[in-house]
């Protein structure tokens, strides 16, 4: 063991008690993303994605064994350092039951709630505490699908960073600014602006087919069990329903705001009028 572990560069870790393999397995914890200021990326098409979107990484690690995948590009050509570890590195760094082959250390990126404020017609998510990573994660792949302006995770929300929430994106989360703030400070703001602040509600009198949509519009969605908490919905100038004909009680927040983010869409870049 010790003759290999003489021959190993700097590029190579198989222990998993070197000081980075710590620091990386932090980032399993918010309390480590947070104090470090990045994220994790496992899987190939996640580190794809986040090279093409030029985010800031810090490292590639990928398997000794299985060596650097293919499909990435050439380790000469990325900016960040490429590092090949054993599988038990992997497995110390990765939540998921068996590793892929890859995995990224990412700065998490900088985005203010300016900019969007700043932003024309915005189309913009407002995340009030939903818990579920997978219900984030479609939302989040919805937003990018119609070209939202962006989207605001207010406090309670699931972590942004949470492995399986970026998973869940399938990398959507490196196409549209994210920004986490307190929305009872923000949305104050919106409203100055004209901005339209739109919930959803089983209550509501309007349908969502019949609001204009088109001028400066963000859509507010909350909580799975309680929806958009009482405090939020202070804020709110519309509620609307998404009308629906068959027995189902209600949709998912992840589905509703599916439905809303595609009305929006079809409304902005579909309608005759428009086109």
């Amino acid at each position: 063991m010790k003759k290999h572990q003489a021959a190993l560069t700097p590029q190579e870790i198989v222990s998993i008690h070197n000081p980075k393999v710590k620091q990386w397995s932090q980032l399993l914890s918010k309390r480590g993303r947070e104090s470090q200021g990045k994220f994790i990326l496992e899987g190939v098409h996640l580190v794809q994605e986040a090279l093409k979107a030029h985010v800031e990484m810090e490292s590639i690690l990928f398997s000794l064994e299985r060596g650097y995948p293919t499909e990435l590009p050439d380790r000469g050509s990325v900016t960040c350092e490429c590092i090949a570890v054993s599988e038990a590195v992997l497995a110390k760094c990765s939540d998921t039951e068996s590793p892929q082959g890859v995995l990224a250390i990412a700065m998490k990126p900088a985005w203010s709630a300016e900019q969007i404020l700043q932003q024309k017609d915005a189309l913009v998510v407002v995340i009030d505490g939903v818990q579920d990573p997978g219900n984030l994660g479609t939302i989040i792949r919805s937003a990018d699908a119609v070209g939202a302006t962006g989207i605001i995770l207010g406090h309670g929300t699931v972590d942004l960073y949470n492995p399986k929430t970026v998973r869940s994106t399938m990398g959507s989360l490196f196409h549209l600014p994210l920004i986490e703030v307190d929305l009872t400070k923000l949305l104050p703001l919106a409203r100055e602006k004209g901005i339209q602040l739109i919930s959803t509600s089983l209550t509501a009198q309007q349908h969502c087919y019949e609001i204009d949509m088109i001028p400066a519009t963000w859509l507010i969605f909350g909580n799975e069990g309680r929806g958009v908490s009482s405090e939020i919905q202070s804020f709110v100038s519309k509620q609307i329903i998404i009308p629906m004909r068959g027995q189902a009680e209600s949709l998912n927040v992840a589905m509703a705001a599916t439905v809303l983010l595609f009305e929006a869409a079809r409304q902005r870049y579909f309608c005759s009028s428009n086109v």
